[in-house]
């Protein structure tokens, strides 16, 4: 059983490296079977393991109280679940993508090895752990913002690697401070009863702001809106979908099952975590709305939709933990299935901005249908994902007992939706029924119907629309059965709220 564990993690990251080789797989067709070939076998791992019982594995000791060990449980099986779909799906996509791109051994040892290391990050039994993986994806990941070697993608590599590290050091000061009140920082609930309040406090911001750089929250949220355009579409569509989402689950870690609700409800730290959500919800839903640039919309986008499983971990309470990791589920697959959107419209016309997409539908018509439906999810149009995520959130916020932030939460969530319509409809709008201005096309507007004549001739390949199609699919399925799944996320809730 604990073989397993190590597998899922060692695995890719092993096998992953021998893409680094070029000799070794000479031809990209080759290159490409090795790749996918890691990425199955890796899924059919985390599916074995996902029917297994909660386990735990103590590799090494790195000091007396603290050690490197796995633990699987509720929580960690959603995660891993997670990893490896959208691993799959984006691997598939990537053999189309970069049909025709070579140095690409790089890349590939990069993407396959940070499955292994994200895997090993929701695997990690303590907050020390956890912080050894989390480190390395930052590594891992770098060089998937650099793919192209431009001047932008150096310069966002480059921020991107900034901001990681700003956010780490927060995170090992505050893994300091929080080691001196607990055995081993094991996510057990392993607070002293004799806890010292002042430093608890200060570890808990700490861990907030730290693990919320990568989770792209207010104000460590620059390095999303260069690193997202900068990077090839399926690394964008990873970070959005899947790193933010560890820096989400560093929090939920650290502040659910070391420090504990009982420490932080009620407190000045639950007042700062609340406010700051809701402004980067607000901010981000609005730079969205005014920004032209397709990939940097996104990237806002996604600083906004993060926050709003922030909000609702802050309240702090079960049925709002529940409606977060539902949110975060939701988020996932609906902006995964965004960025493949942009990667295949780049790929296939040529135009990064907003302007150029019009009329797109066209040429791209299965392709805008797809956007379509992932943008409906993330309005939160019902039945999709969006919806039931937001309204769990909303009645969560409305029963909870923290004042005006019950009436101010679900308002501003419901102002985000708002803009979010604003900066994702009219490019279906525009997409399928482009208006015949009265003397003739726009300067922008015509050459995106040049550039869609000259490159749009089909949808991509099977491989880059089947996965996009899946996304989108599972933005609608997750919301039909999403209160089966809400319901098994409140029993994650209560495990996390009550073992304390």
């Amino acid at each position: 059983m604990n073989g397993i564990l190590l597998l899922q993690i060692f695995f890719p990251v092993v096998f992953g490296s021998f893409l680094f080789c070029s000799r070794l797989f000479p031809a990209k067709r080759s290159r490409d079977i090795a790749r996918m070939a890691v990425i199955l076998v890796s899924a059919g791992l985390t599916i074995v393991s996902s029917f297994q019982e909660t386990t735990e594995c103590n590799l090494f000791g790195l000091t007396e109280t603290i050690s490197f060990s796995l633990r699987k449980d509720g929580l960690a099986k959603f995660f891993c679940t997670l990893v490896a779909v959208v691993w799959v799906l984006v691997g598939f996509y990537s053999i189309s993508y970069f049909h025709t791109q070579e140095n690409l051994a790089l890349y590939d040892a990069s993407f396959v090895m940070s499955l292994g290391v994200l895997q090993g990050a929701a695997l990690s039994a303590n907050l020390v752990t956890f912080y050894l993986f989390f480190e390395w994806m930052t590594v891992l990941t770098f060089p998937l913002v650099l793919q192209s070697r431009s001047k932008e993608s150096v310069r966002a590599a480059k921020k991107y690697f900034f901001f990681s590290i700003a956010g780490a050091c927060m995170c090992l000061f505050g893994i300091f401070l929080l080691s001196t009140q607990t055995n081993g920082c094991a996510f057990t609930g392993s607070l002293l009863r004799d806890a010292d309040q002042t430093k608890v406090f200060a570890a808990a911001l700490c861990l907030i702001f730290g693990f919320g750089t990568k989770a792209g929250m207010f104000p460590m949220h620059g390095w999303l809106i260069v690193a997202h355009p900068a990077a090839p579409a399926p690394a964008s569509a990873i970070l959005s979908g899947l790193v933010t989402k560890v820096g989400v689950l560093g929090i939920i870690r650290s502040l659910f099952y070391v420090i504990g609700m009982e420490y932080l409800s009620g407190s000045y730290v639950q007042t700062v975590f609340m406010t700051v959500a809701l402004l980067t919800v607000f901010m981000g839903s609005m730079l969205a709305y005014k920004e032209q640039v397709l990939k940097k919309r996104l990237a806002y986008s996604t600083v906004s939709q993060v926050s709003y499983i922030l909000f609702g971990l802050s309240l702090m309470t079960p049925e709002a933990f529940a409606a977060a990791l539902l949110h975060l589920a939701a988020h996932c697959v609906i902006k995964v299935a965004l960025f493949l959107f942009a990667g295949t419209v780049i790929h296939e016309t040529g135009q990064e901005r907003v302007l150029g997409l019009y009329g797109v539908g066209k040429k791209l018509p299965v392709t805008l249908f797809a956007f379509t439906i992932a943008s409906l999810a993330l309005v939160g149009i019902p039945p999709t994902a969006g919806f039931m995520s937001k309204w769990y959130l909303a009645t969560a916020a409305l029963s909870a007992s923290v004042g005006i932030y019950s009436y101010v939460g679900p308002i501003i969530l419901l102002i985000s939706a708002l803009l979010t319509a604003g900066y994702l409809f009219p490019i279906m709008a525009d997409g399928f029924f482009p208006e015949e201005e009265e003397h003739g096309p726009s300067e922008g507007k015509a050459l995106a119907h040049v550039r869609a004549e000259e490159k749009g001739k089909r949808e991509g390949g099977f491989f880059m629309l089947a996965p996009l199609l899946c996304f989108a699919a599972c933005a609608l399925l997750l919301g039909i059965y999403a209160k089966p799944l809400y319901e098994q996320l409140f029993e994650l809730a209560r495990a996390a709220f009550y073992f304390h």
